[in-house]
């Protein structure tokens, strides 16, 4: 069976950017998260070993997040990998969100997803 979970939102202040200016000052950002997994188990025995601990998909992120990239792709991906360490029978999905981004023009966000489903 498919379950699906997301933590949505998580909101950053990071220093990513090709920028130097962003390397400096940094910016906002927000990072959701999806997952599809099998969490029959847990429904049925009510345990958190047997789901995905929010508390540590937000962990993850704000790691990973902590650690200066020039894309937030790369930044992206070590998120997954993070994430399939902890829960290798699950896909997951990860968008980042730059908010206001330093670039010529009136921009709300750009953003990036990596999609495994």
């Amino acid at each position: 069976m498919k379950h699906n979970i997301s933590v949505e939102g998580i909101k950053v202040y990071a220093f990513h950017g090709c920028l130097e200016e962003e390397a400096k000052i940094g910016g906002h950002y927000q990072v959701d998260v999806h997952v599809e997994t099998d969490f029959t188990k847990a429904m049925n025995n009510d345990s958190l070993d047997d789901t995905i601990d929010y508390v540590g998909v937000n962990k993850i992120v704000q790691e990973e997040m902590a650690i200066r990239s020039k894309l937030i792709e790369s930044v992206g991906q070590r998120i997954i990998t993070q994430l399939k360490s902890k829960k290798r029978n699950a896909k997951y999905r990860v968008l980042i969100r730059k908010i206001s981004p330093p670039i010529n023009g009136d921009v709300d966000s750009v953003s990036i997803s990596i999609n495994e489903f």
